[in-house]
């Protein structure tokens, strides 16, 4: 369960190129969101995972750190069972406790959800619905659901919810078919953050006595 987790992470849904805009309100928040989150090179965000598979009997929560460069498809992602480092080309997904590194070819398959598109993920291959807003503290947040356009996705809605004031995605909660719920939690979001480029490739000498598997 816990090495496909970050594999569900966060649907694109790229293989449908329209983009159906059957909200104008919805369509103006998320506009906003992206001109926002565009406007910065590498974005650090902080994050929960909350998964709810109970098929499979699981109930737990993890937490990661995510780097994404806003306008490339490149990022890193860390978290207490593995990590996922993409240059833009190549995948590597480290498991940490098989000690194994999984190598492939970014884009091979259309259904794989990308978690460098947490904050755009909406951009393409859905229709869009603003269902309302509600506070909380001292903070507004607008809620609008996503589905797929491409009814062979294993999920049928993901339902965002946007920090008013911020332009920013503050939760997404996954539905699958299945029954399974993953509800992503942004707890810290940091624009501009300085990292090395070299954060987005994988360094072998920093994994000592990790396998590499090239599934290319």
């Amino acid at each position: 369960m816990k090495k496909i987790v970050l594999l569900l992470m966060l649907a694109t849904g790229y293989v449908c190129t329209a983009l159906a805009q059957t909200d104008t309100k919805a369509k103006a928040i998320l506009n906003a969101v992206s001109k926002k989150y565009r406007s910065y090179d590498v974005v650090k965000a902080d994050f929960s995972l909350v998964i709810d598979a109970r098929q499979s009997n699981v109930n737990e929560t993890q937490q990661g750190t995510l780097y994404v460069k806003a306008n490339a498809n490149k990022y890193r992602v860390n978290t207490s069972t593995q990590e996922l480092i993409s240059d833009g080309k190549t995948l590597w997904t480290y498991l940490k406790e098989e000690k194994e590194v999984q190598v492939t070819t970014v884009g091979n398959n259309n259904n794989a959800l990308n978690p460098a598109k947490i904050f755009t993920l909406y951009e393409k291959g859905y229709k869009y619905l603003y269902t309302g807003e509600k506070k909380s503290g001292t903070k507004v947040y607008q809620t609008i659901d996503l589905t797929p356009l491409n009814s062979d996705d294993p999920y049928f809605k993901i339902r965002l919810s946007i920090d008013k004031n911020a332009r920013q995605i503050a939760t997404a909660l996954i539905f699958e078919k299945n029954g399974n719920k993953y509800t992503y939690n942004v707890k810290t979001f940091t624009g501009n953050a300085k990292v090395p480029e070299s954060t987005f490739t994988f360094d072998g000498k920093k994994y000592p006595g990790v396998e590499v598997v090239d599934l290319r």
